[in-house]
């Protein structure tokens, strides 16, 4: 038995979205429990399913340098400062 990662899409700009997984014995087999459990309602119009032991995880010592860019994630807060400081500077 191998676990698949199940995912689906509605059509148009919507992004692909992890449905859940399953279990099944072969590729063909997850497919359609994937179709059955999980596109019963049309919940989406398009479906990837993925043996989890096919997926590549990224270390993370590769990924750590990307983490360390604050001027990338910002919440507005010295935009909002800097404003903030130009309207008391006016009244």
């Amino acid at each position: 038995m191998y676990v698949y990662e199940v995912f689906i899409k509605k059509d148009g700009r919507e992004e692909f979205r992890h449905a859940g997984a399953l279990e099944a014995a072969t590729d063909e087999l997850a497919l359609v429990l994937a179709r059955e459990g999980y596109l019963r309602r049309a919940e989406g119009d398009r479906l990837w399913v993925v043996r989890r032991d096919h997926v590549i995880v990224a270390d993370d010592d590769f990924v750590g340098p990307n983490t360390d860019k604050p001027h990338r994630h910002h919440d507005g807060a010295a935009v909002a400062a800097r404003r903030k400081a130009a309207r008391q500077g006016r009244e």
